[in-house]
């Protein structure tokens, strides 16, 4: 694949990504957990078929004897998918991107705190530069007397994807003998987490209320909002380096907000605007420098 298709096609995985909040603005009667359970049961539905193409019938006896790895990965993604709808249903879309894309600055610093990475001064400038636009955020929202716990439950996503990514990177440092590494199937995890968020919801989901137009707009959620950008992201990872897949996901917080804009009337806020700002700064400045290498060029391998 060449490195332009492959950043098209991350590109197409970043718009994809971003309809959830201006589709979940259109629905009818389904809310909160209900919303969540529809969507990640569709989810699951279309990975259970993609993934059973791709692996074969094997796939589910792979599931049960999967080691530890790949089931904690499965519940860092049913953290995530749960509470980012949630978080959708309880505060703006603006705020739920914003708080989101903090995700990689927490990565890069879990991976510091528990694998012992080194950081460079830029990492934790950014970190620092993210962390104040969050908690302006947080202030201006109590300051006004806004409720916060949309926020919060927010928060809980990049928490969970910094867990996954760390806790990935140490396994994948593991090795069998002096030659070999540990090497774990991961794209199964995701329909662990998709099956998982379906049955921890499905309890605060009954009775049922959404209507038949929102089970077609959370089909559409399940199956083009999440697992079709997911198996394209596993498969653009072996094409791009990290940092570039981190600055292109970055565009995930700008289509958002703009569907939600003019797609459902749903103005960010001048607090969200400028803590945004300092957060997307942030993130842009240290990804593009981790892009570069020496000559200004893209490093092949480079990393956080």
């Amino acid at each position: 694949m060449s490195h332009r298709r492959a950043v098209a096609l991350m590109v197409l995985v970043t718009l994809l990504w971003s309809i959830a909040g201006v589709v979940s603005r259109h629905l009818d009667a389904a809310a909160s957990f209900e919303v969540t359970f529809w969507r990640s049961l569709f989810n699951a539905l279309a990975l259970s078929i993609a993934l059973t193409i791709m692996r074969g019938s094997g796939l589910w006896h792979g599931l049960l004897t999967a080691a530890w790895p790949v089931w904690f990965s499965g519940v860092c993604w049913a953290v995530m998918f749960t509470a980012f709808m949630l978080a959708i249903t309880l505060t703006t879309v603006a705020n739920v991107l914003v708080t989101m894309a903090v995700g990689p600055l927490m990565t890069a610093l879990f991976t510091r705190v528990f694998l012992r990475h080194r950081l460079p001064a830029r990492t934790w400038l950014a970190i620092a530069l993210a962390g104040a636009g969050i908690a302006w955020m947080f202030g201006q929202e109590a300051r006004t007397g806004l409720s916060l716990t949309g926020t919060v439950v927010a928060m809980a996503v990049p928490l969970a994807a910094a867990l996954n990514f760390t806790t990935l990177q140490h396994v994948g440092r593991r090795q069998i003998d002096q030659e070999k590494r540990v090497r774990y199937d991961m794209l199964p995890a995701v329909l662990i987490g998709a099956m998982l968020s379906a049955a921890f919801t499905l309890p605060m989901a009954y009775p049922f209320q959404a209507s038949s137009h929102d089970l077609g707009l959370l089909a559409l959620l399940g199956v083009v909002q999440l697992a079709i950008p997911c198996l394209l992201v596993v498969r653009l990872s072996r094409e791009l380096p990290a940092p570039e897949i981190a600055l292109l996901g970055l565009l995930e917080v700008v289509f958002g907000v703009t569907w939600a804009w003019i797609g459902a009337g749903e103005q960010p806020a001048a607090s969200t605007l400028t803590g945004g700002a300092l957060v997307l700064g942030a993130l842009v400045v240290n990804e593009a420098l981790a892009l570069l290498g020496p000559g200004g060029k893209v490093q092949p391998g480079a990393g956080r």
